[in-house]
């Protein structure tokens, strides 16, 4: 038995699991509760140089590709690498307070104190099992908490190989093991056991597990699904947009949510977009070579889970395009005109299959950009290669998206980089649009409880004039 929010329950066998770990959890973040901010940096320095190290990089990498089966692995090790990197930069940054006094405001008498959640489950997705378990357990211990991974059952062995290493780094500065937890054996019903036992939960993957974590009755973050589209317009330096789309829409076999899915090009630049795109690796297939790629890629009307994180290589031999010996060949393209259910190829594709639109009017790009985005990818992400201010802001406001890269790759820019000002993360926030309680990419301020310590301030009592005084005169009493 055990008492969780008030309620008794009887613990099933998951249950009793699940309880043992996060009692062991709860001990841990006790005993660095009252750690200051030096002693909780060094935890979180401690825990990235697990996954920073080269050699570490470079085994996690190898481990998770052979363990998943997807990704390339040298671009896991630019992965591991680049995001700890970035994300310890931004968590040691002298401005990320997360214990004691964060903030003082005298005009408002307001004292902001961090304090810790508890204990946070955290689920991980199959395609990046070692940069996402390491990116938040940096941040969910830089807010003094402990963490219990729930990996995807087929990165549950480099998940375990993460954490071992993690404790290594633990135990150099001696901070107890158990601030770090896994599901070895992870099942539906122990991860579901997991959120209802934490205190909070935060779910990188797929929408089912994303609600799930949502209905668990548990506080929760989640994320959207990705889908991003991006607008090339007339005043774009399309030499460069090419280069960047192509190094975004390749990396790690377009394993991340952020990889370009669609291109909406303007009709007068297209065919060089085109021969640009083809220069650097691209594969236009056929209509014929189209039609055999959509039934491999979606053959029940889903996403087929063979084509994630794999080459171009053998996506195209699961459709039998005949381009097995043609190393060159980095991504397929595949033109298109229509959107929604009908047309898979304007959805979400987690391979490297890029989708090709035409446009004329301006109107008409935003237009298809909304549309491929309410089909698939609310609240991600969206951007555009321009140098036009005006059709920047108009897709900015018209798009219901939380990021809005502009000249830039998506799959390096969404999660932060060091070009632009988002923070470092795995796990990007897509708002109600999406249907997540976040609209900003995950970090450490999301694992603190903030206490308010509120003064006596001279009163500032508006007048009525001040507060209707326009209003009555424009409509009357």
């Amino acid at each position: 038995m055990i008492t969780n929010r008030e309620t008794t329950v009887k613990l099933t066998e998951e249950g009793q699991i699940i309880n043992k770990l996060v009692a062991k959890a709860k001990l841990a973040q006790q005993q660095i509760e009252n750690y200051n901010q030096e002693q909780t940096n060094e935890l979180v320095t401690a825990v990235s140089w697990a996954l920073y190290k080269q050699e570490n990089a470079e085994y996690l990498a190898r481990f998770g590709v052979e363990e998943t089966g997807m990704g390339k692995y040298e671009d896991k090790v630019i992965k591991n690498r680049r995001k700890t990197l970035g994300t310890l930069r931004d968590l040691l940054n002298p401005k990320a307070k997360s214990v004691g006094i964060i903030d003082v405001d005298e005009k408002t008498g307001i004292t902001q104190i961090a304090k810790p959640l508890g204990v946070v489950g955290a689920l991980t997705p199959v395609t990046n099992p070692s940069a996402t378990p390491v990116n938040k357990t940096m941040m969910i211990l830089k807010g003094r908490n402990a963490v219990i991974l729930a990996p995807h059952p087929r990165g549950k062995k480099t998940c375990g190989e993460v954490v071992r290493l993690m404790h290594n780094e633990l135990a150099k500065i001696k901070a107890p093991l158990d601030l770090i937890q896994y599901l070895n054996e992870p099942t539906k019903e122990l991860t579901q056991e997991l959120m209802s036992q934490v205190d909070l939960v935060v779910a990188t993957g797929g929408q089912p597990m994303v609600r799930a974590a949502y209905s668990s009755g548990t506080p929760a973050l989640g994320v959207g699904a990705g889908n991003a589209v991006v607008i090339i317009d007339t005043t774009a330096d399309i030499e460069s947009a090419t280069d960047k789309i192509v190094s975004s829409k390749i990396f790690d076999y377009a394993t991340s949510c952020s990889s370009e899915n669609s291109l909406v090009i303007q009709e007068a630049i297209y065919d060089q977009v085109l021969d640009l795109l083809k220069q650097k690796g691209g594969y236009l297939v056929s209509p014929k070579e189209k039609e055999s790629l959509q039934t491999v890629a979606f053959s029940d009307g889903h996403l087929f889970p063979g084509i994630v994180g794999q080459s171009p290589q053998i996506i195209a031999s699961l459709a039998g395009i005949p381009i097995e010996q043609t190393k060159e060949v980095k991504f397929l393209m595949v033109e298109e005109e229509g959107i929604g259910k009908e047309h898979p190829f304007s959805g979400e594709k987690l391979s490297v299959i890029l989708t090709l639109y035409k446009y004329g009017a301006f109107e008409e790009a935003l237009d298809k950009v909304e549309r491929i985005i309410k089909y698939e990818g609310m609240g991600h992400s969206c951007g555009i290669h321009s140098i036009d201010e005006d059709h920047i802001l108009k897709l900015a406001n018209r798009m219901k998206v939380s990021r809005i890269l502009v000249n830039q790759a998506q799959c390096f820019g969404n999660g932060g980089n060091f070009d632009n000002g988002l923070n470092f993360t795995l796990t990007m926030g897509c708002g109600t649009w999406g249907g997540n309680s976040i609209t900003e990419n995950l970090s450490y301020k999301h694992f603190i409880n903030i206490s308010r310590l509120s003064r006596v301030i001279p009163d500032e009592i508006p007048t009525e004039e001040q507060l209707w005084g326009s209003y009555l005169i424009k409509y009357g009493e």
